[in-house]
């Protein structure tokens, strides 16, 4: 989940930088955030290109997946033939844009084609994610702590997947913020938080393939007077989905999923608190090893944001919905981290963030990683260069 600072913004010793700090609300503590992210729990991750409905997910004859999931999701389909998510029709625009009719030209239909192969690389770690949130969902429960989660999350998806280097395997650290904090919290290594009854929680993860990347999330509540709240952000993610599409403008899109979210309000303790949108959290654009590829998705209105939408562009529709002010801040502990993306070469005189660095490209390369994984890799010191 990001709010828009790309990895650009970092600017830190030997390439090696802090992706985001946890986002905490700028409320007390005892104001919540939900989160939302393409649609509702069982939904594809939104590639908001709009197709045909194409016939797929058969799979192999006589072979299911296990309970817990154990075979590779390639292994499933080795047709390559992965179930296709929820397809939408372009949003009809009342003015001079007309993505509509491009469906049915033939030169659409012949780019539409020439995309197949990178669709079946969104579709397998798109079955991959469908599964192991299902999964997920089934045990997941107050008593845990947050470590147990995302290493249990963290190894399923990498059996589904078939992790293998930067061909595939993980995208990004599996985010379980709590409460207050909206997102980009993982666990470091030594945390010993336990997951509560009473607690608000964030699960982001994604996985990719060939650097095609599933970017989604949903909000895990036990108590049901958070109820109104997680519906309030299903909306509203679900509304943004709705709205996009080829040429869609992202400033109407952030007013629509804005419109839906603020149309709730949660009683919590006896007193009625409205759903406000995260002004500075955004959803955003993806690219191939790039999960900030330039173009923000707002979920306000504000301005006159006339940017597009445009074809063969991927997006993460993100909505996050707090009873607090709907504004965050960084905190002071990091865990997640990325290389800048654009950065040139330059020339790294401490030897030990030299190694660092060499261990990052081979292992991470320009996705997001946190320091367990570091520690996963064989590192153990890497405070210094990750500051």
């Amino acid at each position: 989940m990001e709010d828009g600072k790309t990895p650009e913004d970092a600017n830190t010793i030997g390439e090696v930088a802090p992706e985001e700090n946890g986002k905490i609300d700028s409320e007390e503590e005892n104001k919540l955030n939900g989160e939302g992210e393409c649609g509702d729990e069982a939904t594809e991750k939104s590639k908001k290109k709009k197709k045909k409905k194409k016939k797929g997910g058969g799979g192999v004859a006589g072979k299911k997946q296990t309970d817990p999931p154990s075979i590779p999701i390639a292994e499933l389909y080795p047709d390559k033939n992965y179930p296709v998510g929820e397809i939408l029709e372009h949003p009809v625009f009342t003015d001079e844009r007309k993505a509509k009719q491009r469906v049915s030209r033939e030169e659409a239909k012949t780019l539409e084609s020439s995309f197949e192969e990178i669709y079946q690389d969104f579709r397998r770690a798109a079955e991959c994610h469908r599964t192991t949130r299902q999964w997920v969902q089934s045990w997941i429960k107050p008593g845990l702590t947050m470590t147990e989660i995302c290493e249990k999350l963290e190894d399923s998806n990498r059996r589904l997947i078939q992790e293998s280097g930067l061909i595939a395997g993980l995208a990004f650290p599996t985010g379980c913020s709590l409460n207050h904090c909206a997102a980009h919290y993982t666990p470091n290594p030594g945390d010993t938080t336990v997951l509560k009854y009473e607690d608000v929680c964030k699960v982001d993860f994604g996985v990719h393939v060939n650097g095609r990347i599933i970017d989604c999330a949903w909000t895990v509540a036990f108590d049901p007077k958070y109820d109104k709240l997680l519906e309030a952000v299903r909306a509203a993610t679900n509304t943004g989905i709705k709205e996009a599409g080829i040429d869609a403008r992202l400033g109407e899109i952030g007013a629509a999923i804005q419109e839906t979210m603020e149309s709730y309000e949660v009683e919590l303790d006896g007193k009625s608190y409205p759903v406000k949108a995260i002004r500075n959290l955004n959803g955003h654009s993806i690219d191939a090893y790039r999960i900030h590829a330039g173009k923000t998705v707002p979920i306000v209105k504000g301005g006159e944001n006339r940017e597009v939408m445009e074809e063969n562009e991927f997006y993460a529709i993100e909505t996050f919905g707090s009873t607090g002010k709907g504004w965050v801040r960084d905190d002071d502990d990091c865990s997640h981290y990325m290389k800048n993306f654009d950065a040139g070469f330059r020339n790294i005189r401490v030897q030990r963030t030299k190694q660092l660095l060499n261990t990052v490209n081979k292992n991470f390369g320009t996705l997001a990683f946190c320091k367990r994984w570091l520690e996963r890799v064989g590192e153990s010191r890497y405070e210094y260069s990750c500051r």
